[in-house]
């Protein structure tokens, strides 16, 4: 069995499930919602490519590097996707990428909330010894995201990897360590309730 084994993760504000074939078309949808395909230093379906992506995150799933979600909203409507990826079974080690929301919930609890639900699992479930977070060096507003979690950055991986344009990427790469996950638990769960 591949590890990490398929989960769904209930919250108040959100669910994840298994991602599928038939959350196409609801998540082509949601893809919509602020032209998300279209932001150039990220990679993100468009709406007619939403089959082909969810076919090659479950492709990556059968090989066992990637555990995909579809991200529904408190009504049980697709508004995104997330996974773990990276996925390291000998050292216990899953990165939380490939994310991505309908812009109507971005910076709404729906967020926090699942990734304080997917690093409970990776943590207290899984017992991982660290969970990491890549993003483009440029996408400031998924740097600030991260870096409002509570996680690390542990560098700058200079011209890491090629954009679909064939333009070089510098990867900014975050962690939380299982060490310091009880704080950021108590910072989530603060962040989630409206305390400060």
């Amino acid at each position: 069995m591949p590890w990490p084994p398929e989960i769904t993760l209930q919250g108040e504000h959100a669910s994840l499930v298994p991602l599928a074939p038939d959350h196409a078309p609801a998540l082509a949808d949601a893809v919509r919602d602020g032209e998300l395909w279209k932001l150039w230093y990220t990679t993100i379906p468009a709406p007619e490519g939403m089959s082909a992506e969810i076919a090659r995150r479950l492709g990556l799933r059968e090989r066992g590097s990637m555990l995909p979600f579809a991200v529904l909203d408190a009504r049980g409507t697709p508004v995104g996707m997330t996974t773990y990826m990276n996925i390291d079974p000998d050292h216990k080690r899953v990165e939380i990428g490939s994310t991505w929301y309908a812009k109507r919930v971005q910076r709404t609890a729906l967020n926090t909330e699942c990734k304080l639900m997917l690093l409970r699992h990776a943590f207290e479930t899984l017992g991982c010894i660290a969970v990491e977070f890549r993003t483009h060096r440029f996408n400031s507003q998924s740097r600030r995201a991260i870096e409002r979690l509570g996680a690390q950055l542990d560098g700058i991986l200079r011209a890491h990897s090629r954009q679909p344009d064939g333009a070089l990427r510098d990867t900014a790469v975050y962690s939380i360590t299982a060490a310091e996950w009880p704080t950021v638990r108590t910072h989530l769960q603060a962040q989630l309730s409206g305390s400060r």
